[in-house]
């Protein structure tokens, strides 16, 4: 068995086990938490950067003091 993207037929599986595990009234919930979790997500990596070039930035000026 070759391993790939699956085809339209298992998509289709798949929706519908979800759609009878959560039910039609659910999934509207559970896509706002998604998406509010991967917003969360990405605001954390982008202080994250912002902290780490701030931290180079520290050590650039604290290396010229030298």
């Amino acid at each position: 068995m070759i391993l790939g993207m699956p085809g339209a037929w298992q998509i289709v599986l798949i929706v519908v086990i979800i759609l009878l595990l959560f039910g039609g009234r659910k999934i509207p919930e559970l896509m706002k938490g998604l998406g509010k979790g991967m917003k969360d997500f990405k605001e954390a990596t982008k202080n994250e950067d912002e902290e780490s070039e701030e931290n180079v930035d520290e050590n650039v000026k604290n290396d010229k003091k030298k």
